[in-house]
């Protein structure tokens, strides 16, 4: 997708395929709503008194307007002016990308972006508007047969008019929106592949292929004795019941002109778990297949590594992804089991389905071989987070404030909702075994909690942060699918840990 911008007053003069433009409930027009219905002899107000009531991210299509050389000028309703805001902006170009898609455009003309917006300067508002219309347009066609492949979308271009002092952030806001976008949509990509495609030796050859795009990004793909020789026990304990065998993965993204070299790499750590049956601790069939997806936390490594070498962040980045499935044979642990990680900590596995805190406690201490400013994992991991928050915030765990707070910041920034739950050490107290160091569980109470606890006591050498994704990372119902989260949130977080 290409993003331009024009800078110009003269909207009536525009010889465009489609012109988009914004109006708001209670006939209140924009500036470039203005401009046509002046141009147009009122003819903008007079629909919006008759059949149009603009409430947010609906759509009419003006043709042949008199006074205007646009072949059609599409009406973006915003909803009430007064409630305008980051995720407004985001639902009204998404809405304008489903128009283009649905209409077989290939370029469009937009004026939204000129449009104020609570708190967002343009450089902000081009970036959220381009990573909307980029992800809008995302579809899944990998398994499909020829004949039942969806059409392409064939929109390749959008410019944006904007002012002309304001021409050269609203390029870059847009450069780094589409290169968000491009990130989600890898990790979309890999969320919503199958099981038996996307595999953990899938996802090292994604890792290479990755590499290959970006000079800025080295791969390197652990196999089995490798993990072994690094004696990362818990992490193997996870891949002993699988056919497909395991893989360790190193992103290293080293950017060109980085100028906080002393305060060391940002780690992020992904759950790679590539299907997830529960192990011996079987989980209910009904909604398995849904468990392809608990390796989200993995695919948005990808993407957020894809985002910021597109972008070309200054800061070094390295993701690591321990990659897995969890599989029942007469190999695989057994509840009772004792383990020991590559720290010498040894885990009581109470129970096999609480995985993913097993295959992360691993990553994490070797993390800490790259001296790092800040690690953050991200995992689906546990069925209480969707208990406490639902389906709209992730949830954050941190050891250190000024790191939940700039996460926190990070997220509201990009309409990628957090919320901070608590890490008190009273509920390292449900983690008491009897027979090792610890349990992998802490009983129901407090689950997400108790998994975050579990996760801290591998972390004591540096900054540590955990986003509980189970509740964001894909959506259920007809929109079935990875949702590509999350990507703004952490790219949005690590823009800003170059300034």
């Amino acid at each position: 997708m290409e993003f331009n911008t024009q800078s110009t007053r003269s909207l009536q003069q525009l010889k465009a395929t489609a012109l988009f433009i914004g109006v708001y409930t209670d006939s209140l027009l924009s500036e470039a709503a203005d401009i046509i219905n002046r141009a147009s002899n009122e003819s903008i107000k007079t629909v919006l008194k008759k059949e149009f009531k603009a409430t947010l991210g609906s759509i009419l299509v003006l043709r042949n307007l008199e006074g205007v050389k646009a072949e059609r000028v599409v009406l973006v309703g915003l909803g009430k002016k007064e409630d305008y805001n980051a995720n407004a902006l985001l639902k009204a170009h998404a809405s304008m990308a489903a128009y283009c898609s649905e209409a077989s455009l290939t370029d469009a003309t937009s004026a939204l972006l000129e449009e104020p917006c609570k708190d967002l300067d343009i450089q902000m508002r081009a970036r959220l508007a381009a990573r909307a219309i980029g992800n809008a347009l995302y579809q899944y066609e990998g398994t499909f047969s020829m004949e039942n492949r969806p059409t392409p979308h064939p929109l390749k271009k959008i410019t944006f008019i904007t002012d002309r002092k304001d021409d050269k952030l609203a390029k870059a806001g847009a450069a780094q929106g589409a290169a968000i976008a491009n990130g989600m949509i890898v990790t979309r990509q890999l969320g919503n592949l199958p099981a038996n495609i996307c595999t953990p030796a899938y996802l090292g050859e994604q890792a290479k292929m990755l590499a290959k795009e970006f000079k800025s990004i080295k791969a390197e793909v652990l196999e089995k004795k490798q993990i072994e020789a690094l004696k990362m026990g818990s992490f193997l304990s996870v891949a002993a019941g699988s056919e497909q065998p395991p893989r360790f993965i190193v992103l290293k993204y080293t950017a060109d002109n980085n100028t906080k070299k002393e305060e060391g790499p940002i780690v992020l750590v992904g759950k790679g778990v590539t299907f997830d049956t529960g192990g011996i601790s079987l989980k209910p069939g009904m909604g398995m297949d849904e468990m392809k997806f608990d390796m989200c936390g993995a695919a948005s490594v990808f993407g957020v590594l894809r985002a910021i070498a597109e972008i070309g962040l200054t800061r070094d980045v390295i993701g690591i992804i321990p990659a897995t499935e969890n599989m029942p044979n007469g190999k695989a642990t057994k509840p009772g089991d004792v383990i020991t990680s590559m720290s010498g900590q040894t885990i009581e596995v109470l129970n096999t389905d609480a995985e993913g805190r097993l295959i992360l406690c691993d990553a994490l201490t070797y993390a800490e071989r790259f001296k790092p400013s800040a690690v953050i994992d991200i995992a689906t991991l546990t069925g209480a987070c969707v208990v406490a928050l639902g389906h709209v915030n992730s949830g954050l765990f941190a050891s250190d404030d000024t790191l939940a707070e700039q996460l926190l910041s990070a997220s509201k920034q990009a309409q990628d909702p957090a919320w901070r739950l608590p890490l008190d050490d009273a509920y390292q107290e449900q983690l008491k075994s009897n027979f090792a160091d610890m349990a992998n569980i802490g009983g129901m109470p407090a689950g997400s909690v108790t998994a975050a606890c579990f996760l801290s006591r591998f972390t004591k050498a540096y900054r540590w942060a955990h986003l509980d994704i189970a509740g964001t990372a894909w959506n259920k119902g007809k929109e079935k699918g990875a949702s590509g989260r999350p990507v703004p949130l952490l790219t949005e977080f690590l823009l800003a840990q170059q300034d």
